[in-house]
């Protein structure tokens, strides 16, 4: 949260299979009010179109377990609920195959005025276990590009 209110900058969600995590571990803190601006919980495939602005061509085309997916899904949180950093996560929780995808298949990506960043993970152990590594990535990598990026220019 540091990082986000030192830069005057905001954060946004789209969550799939952490349903709410993330939002969650932001809200946790005391006085995040001041850089989280929400977020959309995107579980079934086509609320990741209608609500996080995923393409609709592109969700056919790539399915919602993909980087590109994670990367639109990242780029259209921050567009539509006006922040400068957009967070997204979606894959496979398990315990089952999703599609053909195994279980702990999982994109995280992070979108800010200057650059996105996307990364797939292999995680292993039950649905917990997969939704609270995703958290972890997820944030790991918003810092990450926290630090990489100049002073945001968007708001």
């Amino acid at each position: 949260m540091k990082l986000l209110r030192d830069a005057g900058a905001t954060v946004a969600t789209a969550e799939s299979l952490t349903g709410g995590l993330v939002g969650a571990a932001f809200t946790d803190i005391a006085g995040v009010s001041a850089v989280y601006r929400g977020g959309v919980i995107v579980y079934a495939t086509d609320l990741k179109s209608t609500l996080a602005a995923v393409p609709a061509d592109q969700l056919t085309a790539d399915g919602p377990v993909h980087a590109n997916t994670a990367v639109a899904m990242a780029k259209g949180v921050r567009e539509r609920l006006g922040a400068t950093y957009g967070l997204a996560t979606t894959g496979v929780a398990g315990p089952d195959p999703q599609d053909g995808i195994q279980a702990g298949t999982v994109y995280v990506a992070v979108a800010g005025p200057a650059e996105v960043k996307v990364q797939r993970l292999s995680l292993a152990g039950d649905r917990l276990a997969v939704r609270r590594g995703s958290v972890e990535a997820v944030l790991s990598l918003a810092v990450e590009l926290l630090e990489e990026e100049p002073e945001p220019s968007a708001r």
